[in-house]
């Protein structure tokens, strides 16, 4: 027998390693091709807007093509005082061309973001630069309006500079970049979004736990009951799905007004008084109430399932071993159902954190979460890029609770049956 290892061949003749290796090729493109419908689905609906989301979050090129003659002159200014002549004459002869254009009016609304009384003056000044003679430009342009004499309307200006900048990001949460290149705080009565941050984790939080408490008995009663009525009051959790997320809002803007049929209650066992009714509409109390109902089962499915897991001989063994049954509940049973509380609170935490139309129907004013922000500027003042900043934003806070939550508790943890 030879001492060297033989090679061993396929009935073709192949080696039988080459072969093998041939196969698993032909399995890996063949699987991947199965998978490729999905990804470019997923590349289509999910990579490519989250990348023009970030694109259009920092793209600040329109301002900067708008007024090329301006941003040029300004380049030599420093800023301390007001601008040279140059650059009032650069952007006289930018905004004759943008009015003759008829597109002065994006202009207006874009400069409007970095300083109030913006749109105003350039209104103004589209009137009045008909009579304008040429040369001179700075005398009669601060001649129109005296916000034109005034520096920080340039230095306003000469922001928009830069093609690509993160200045919306520090928008989002009250800040801007000065003159010196300090982040800074804007002034305290135009500070809302911090407060609109905070309240939107405020009120997914406490949606959250209000959702827990609920759902927990709820949970744990599907999963003892017999099999046929734990079906039946299942139908009755999963009903709200097969109902319109506006008509249940609607419901409860019904339900809750001043003369809706919960104050009519409260007046008739006597807890008030029926010329002082509780305002449950417009505020905090209506948001809490809808969003925790329409998010309900959305914590009661990953608990059942866990639940529905769990062998009742583990808590007979529990009394059993001397244990009372509120002991026995908290050592034995509460334990094994914590990974469907995780599952159930994230899911509502994420869902909550972005939710947009019951805040608006129910919310009013100081009910408004950070997504109605975003819808705003998307719908009114058409500042696409602060809304993708801020949209960018809630995800990275959404990640970043994904992330937390992964190291303290651990996302193999998490179960939904």
């Amino acid at each position: 027998m030879s001492s060297e290892t033989q090679t061993i061949l396929t009935t073709d003749g192949i080696p039988l390693e080459e072969s093998l290796k041939k196969a698993e090729k032909k399995n890996k493109i063949k699987a991947f091709l199965l998978v490729c419908p999905l990804l470019l689905f997923l590349i289509i609906t999910y990579v490519f807007p989250i990348g023009d989301m970030l694109f259009r979050s920092v793209d600040d090129r329109m301002v900067t093509n708008m007024l090329p003659k301006t941003f040029k002159a300004m380049e030599q200014w420093d800023g301390k005082e007001l601008p040279p002549e140059e650059v009032f004459e650069g952007f006289y002869l930018d905004y004759k061309k943008l009015v003759e254009e008829k597109t002065f009016g994006k202009l207006a609304t874009q400069l409007n973001y970095e300083k109030n009384g913006f749109k105003s003056i350039l209104k103004k000044l589209k009137r009045k630069m008909k009579k304008f003679e040429e040369g001179n430009y700075k005398e009669q342009i601060m001649s129109v309006h005296k916000r034109w004499a005034d520096v920080e309307y340039w230095r306003a200006l000469k922001r928009r500079a830069p093609a690509y900048s993160y200045s919306k990001y520090l928008k989002g949460v009250d800040m801007y970049e000065n003159e010196d290149g300090k982040i800074v705080q804007v002034p305290e009565d135009r500070r809302i979004h911090k407060i609109l941050w905070l309240r939107t984790v405020e009120v997914a939080f406490f949606v959250t736990v209000f959702c827990f408490l609920m759902a927990y008995p709820i949970a744990h009663l599907l999963a003892t009951l017999p099999m046929k009525y734990s079906n039946l009051l299942m139908i009755c959790v999963l009903l709200p799905f097969w109902t319109s997320l506006l008509v249940r809002t609607a419901s409860w803007m019904i339900l809750l007004q001043q003369q809706g049929i919960v104050n009519d209650f409260f007046v008739w066992i006597g807890l008030v008084a029926d010329d002082n009714r509780p305002e449950m509409m417009y505020n905090k109390v209506g948001t809490y109430v809808a969003m925790t109902q329409i998010l309900l089962p959305f914590m009661v499915l990953p608990l059942y399932s866990v639940m529905k897991t769990i062998s009742p001989s583990l808590m007979r063994a529990g009394k059993s071993l001397g244990g009372t049954p509120f002991v026995a509940f908290w050592k034995v049973y509460f334990p094994l159902t914590i990974p469907g509380i995780g599952a159930g609170c994230l899911l509502v935490f994420i869902l909550a954190i972005g939710y947009y139309i019951t805040p608006a129907l129910v919310g009013g004013a100081s009910g408004t979460l950070i997504s109605n922000h975003i819808a705003f500027h998307m719908k009114s003042t058409l500042d696409w890029s602060f809304a993708s900043a801020m949209g960018l934003m809630l995800l990275s806070g959404v990640l970043a609770i994904y992330w937390v939550y992964n190291k303290l508790v651990g996302v193999d943890n998490i179960k939904l049956g």
